[in-house]
This record gives C-alpha cells, structure tokens and sequence, in this order.
C-alpha cells in the first residue's frame, strides 16, 4: 500500500507503508448471493484506493458526529451517474421509513431523495446534491416524515477517475431526537440561572435600599453583608446562564466579587489594594458558589477588621492541583487580638461552606500588627472531572 505524498498529486511514497492481505476460502462450494458479491466488489475497490493512496480522502470532513461505518449500515451502490445499482435491505428499510415506497435501483438517488423533500419546508444542507450524486465524501442528513436519514458518501475511484460511489444509510432518528433535547435542557438551565440571577440582585436591591433607610449602623452593616452575600451568588448564577455548560471559569467570577468589596471599602473610607496571584480555573457550579460565598466573606473581613480602617493590600494567592485547591486571604492590617479569631457570623458561614458544602478545611492565622492570614484547602477529588 502507498502514500500520496498530498491531496489530488499523482506522486507517491517511494516505499510501501503497509501490507493488506485478503484470504478466501475456496473450499466454500455455495454460490454467494448477490449483496455478498455487491460487497466483496465495494472492499475490493476500496482495497484498491487504499492500494493508490486515493482512500481515505484527506479532504473528507472529520468529526465526532460522523461517526465510523458500522456493519448495520445501509449499503447503496451508484454508478458514474448516480443511479443506483444496488441497495441492501437496510437501506431499502431506511428510506421506507421516511416514506419512499418505489425500488431503489435503477433510479437516481437524488430524484428519490428530492421527492421526500418536495413541498416541505426543512432546512436542506447545500451540501446534499454532491453526496446522493457520490460525488463527495461527505455525511449530511436528510429528514421526512419524523425520521432522520443519516447518508455517507464514498466516491470509489479507478485511476483518480471517479467510477462511481458507495452511500452508507443509517437511522439517526433516535441519536437526533437526543442531541435535541440535550440542546433544549441546556438552554432552559440557562434561562433557570438567568431568571435566578435577576431574582438574587432584586433581592440585592430591596437589601440596598433597606440598609439606607435603617437609622442603627448595626442594621446597616447586617443588611449591607447580606446584600453581598446575595450579590456573590448571583454573580455565578449570571456567569453559568451565559455559558454552555455547568462549569465556571472562577476567575472571572471573582474578579467580579471583588466589585461588591470595593462598596465595603467605601463605607469605611478605607483604601484597599487587591492582589490575586494565581489561578482558579474553572470550576463546576456546585464548587463555584460556596467559594464565591466563602471567598467574599473573608475579603470582607480583611477589610473591615483587618485594616480596620486604614488603607492596606489585601491579597488573594490560589493555588491548584490535581488533588486539592488552596487559597489564601492576608491582610497587612494590625492582626486580631486572641480570642477573635472565627468567632464571628461571617468566619461561620466560611466554615459551614468549606467544611460542610467542599469537604475541606480553613486555618486562621494571625499576629498583632502584622495582619491576618486564613488558608482554605478543598480536595479536588471529591468533584467529577472538569471540563473546559
């Protein structure tokens, strides 16, 4: 077997690059059918084009829907006009079901797919009338009455010389059926987060405006920590309602989160200066939203207790592995005092997320006048695979 050194040249591999062998049994004395001898004549002409370098077509599209032939295929065998010559039970079968009740052979294959389509207002694919002609290799579907045909042409050539063509047949009712479901759930999830999304921030805003009217600054600090609370979560409701997927690219999420911090910075007339080292990745959504919660209660912190006040960095360093996730919040502030370390609603919420929700683990750690450190380490291992 040779190797075109590219597509259409006439020039080859100097050398074989393979060995294809046939072996018959010729002690067989029954006369073989005539879809055997359709057959053995279709794998011997492809054992040719492999022979010459002409098959596989490297021009052929590739991908994960056109699939591998499969022995339940439907065979149809057209000659240098596209009529047919020959049509296997299963694909006599496959266009019976899509309402094509005359033989097959002798006619052309694309008159008998135009008079399916004929009067119905479906999508057709420009691409069609290359493949029932064979003179393509290429796969498209055809659809009538409730079933989806899918066809695949193979041209055979002799010389470089097309001679002819084999269509494989295949019923891709039920594959279809699937893929547009699949499409429909997803855009319902999707429309499920965008309408949670635009929930949580009204619930935001009624917060917001709450905390404006309340005359106790006890209030106004409770109501303000639950708006952004709120508003993390809606964050990644709004990310996933844009996305295809339950996954989450996290560092895009937080880097949104840190917008609702600057509104505590600006309440305590506190300059802050955030720095994120590393990387998150991405995440799926059960992940993503208790460590948006978690992650905007401890930014919180070391804002207001932290620098208490006065202007400082606060930096955010991620770490990730195929085993675990680690991140870090420190401050530069004055530290917390013994005693008030995780003692407070926010650093509850924190640990119920962490511990309880991901399975991980939180450490404080801190000293007077050099500010305050929290690590959180979840196991990766506890979640399914992540997919980009």
């Amino acid at each position: 077997m040779l190797r075109r050194l590219a597509q259409g040249s006439p020039e080859v591999t100097d050398t074989p690059i393979a060995v294809i062998t046939r072996h018959t049994n010729l002690s067989e004395t029954r006369t073989p059918s005539r879809q055997e001898l359709t057959f053995n004549e279709c794998a011997n002409d492809l054992f040719a084009m492999i022979a010459d370098g002409d098959f596989p077509d490297l021009g052929s599209p590739t991908g994960p829907r056109r699939g591998a032939p499969r022995a339940s295929d439907g065979l149809l065998r057209l000659d240098v006009d596209g009529i047919t010559t020959f049509a296997s039970p299963n694909a006599l079968s496959a266009f019976n079901r899509m309402g094509f009740s005359e033989e097959l052979e002798g006619e052309s294959l694309a008159d008998a797919t135009s008079s399916l389509l004929t009067g119905k207002r479906l999508t057709v694919d420009e691409s069609l009338p290359l493949i029932v002609a064979g003179r393509a290799p290429w796969r498209t579907d055809i659809e009538s009455r409730g079933v989806t045909v899918s066809l695949r042409a193979i041209p055979i050539r002799s010389h470089s010389e097309r001679v002819g063509a084999v269509v494989l047949c295949r019923d891709v009712t039920e594959l279809r059926h699937q893929e547009r479901e699949l499409i429909t759930k997803d855009a319902t999830i999707r429309e499920i987060h965008h309408r949670v999304k635009n929930n949580l921030q009204t619930v935001a805003s009624l917060l917001r405006i709450q905390a404006r009217r309340s005359h106790t600054e006890e209030a106004r600090e409770a109501l303000g920590h639950a708006q952004r609370r709120v508003g993390a979560i809606a964050v990644v409701h709004d990310t996933l309602s844009e996305g295809l997927n339950q996954n989450v690219d996290f560092d895009a999420v937080f880097d949104r989160v840190l917008l609702l911090i600057a509104e505590v910075a600006s309440a305590h007339n506190t300059r802050v200066h955030p720095k994120i080292l590393g990387s998150f990745g991405v995440l799926p959504s059960a992940y993503a939203t208790p460590l948006a919660l978690a992650l905007t209660e401890l930014v919180t912190n070391a804002v207001e207790h932290g620098l208490a006040g006065r202007s400082g960095e606060v930096a955010i360093e991620a770490a990730r592995t195929e085993e675990t996730l680690t991140v870090s919040v420190r401050d530069d502030g004055v530290g917390l005092p013994e005693g008030k370390v995780g003692t407070g609603l926010g650093t509850q919420i924190v640990r119920t997320l962490i511990q309880g929700e991901l399975g991980g683990t939180i450490d404080w750690h801190t000293l007077m006048g050099s500010g305050t450190e929290v690590t959180i380490e979840v196991p990766l291992r506890w979640l399914a695979p992540v997919t980009a």
